[in-house]
């Protein structure tokens, strides 16, 4: 019987490793050793960092998984001989040269632009209003109140910072679409997901499809 992957999940801007808490005992339950990255959300050059001495841990072979903003950061952490394939959950993929911010300019705003607020120091916070409507609409709203009481402010550098090598290029790569998401326009995630040539499975899901849709997320994970 073949080795089970290594999972290394990589979380978005305005959240942390616990936004995987409903999909890694489904993975754990089918055989892979699960570890959940904690971004500082400082700048791209940080947080691959981060995800860099997580791959370093692993003993591989690994899938490594990003969502959101963290789509960038896979794509420029992913380089390792031990990464077997990309999973991109409603995430950003850059080319060389792009970062998660040019990609999202590059279409027609989504709602929850309009709800992030920065303070003097270049940090990007979700007011509490575009959790419940544009981040995580399809949730409880106990959990709308967590995710907006614990979110990690962002950043804006960060979602600005430039992917040099991408690694999705020579690797495999599966690709989850958010039908309902209003943070990343589902023709955008189609557009990256056919540039990756990826796998794609559609879900009719929030921005936090890891957490509506946890199921169908660690399904498309394990391959």
């Amino acid at each position: 019987m073949a080795k089970s992957s290594d999972v290394v999940l990589v979380h978005g801007a305005w959240a942390d490793g616990s936004s995987w808490a409903k999909v890694i005992p489904l993975l754990a339950a089918k055989g892979h050793a699960v570890t959940a990255v904690q971004l500082p959300l400082t700048s791209l050059r940080d947080d691959v960092a981060t995800v860099r001495r997580a791959i370093a841990l692993a003993s591989g072979p690994i899938t490594l998984v990003g969502h959101s903003y963290g789509g960038a950061v896979i794509s420029e952490a992913g380089n390792d001989p031990k990464i077997e394939s990309l999973v991109y959950i409603a995430a950003f993929a850059p080319d060389a040269g792009e970062s998660a911010g040019s990609l999202g300019a590059s279409v027609d705003p989504a709602p929850l632009g309009a709800e992030v607020r920065p303070d003097a120091n270049g940090y990007l916070k979700l007011t509490q209003s575009g959790v419940s409507t544009s981040f995580a609409q399809d949730l409880t709203d106990t959990e709308k109140l967590v995710l907006y009481a614990a979110q990690s402010p962002t950043a804006g550098a960060a979602l600005g910072g430039i992917v040099s090598a991408p690694a999705w290029r020579g690797k495999t790569y599966r690709y989850l679409v958010a039908t309902n998401d209003r943070a990343i326009p589902p023709a955008l995630q189609r557009s990256m997901a056919r540039r990756l040539n990826a796998e794609v499975v559609e879900v009719a899901s929030s921005h936090v499809a890891m957490l509506s849709h946890p199921q169908q997320v660690a399904s498309l994970i394990a391959g």
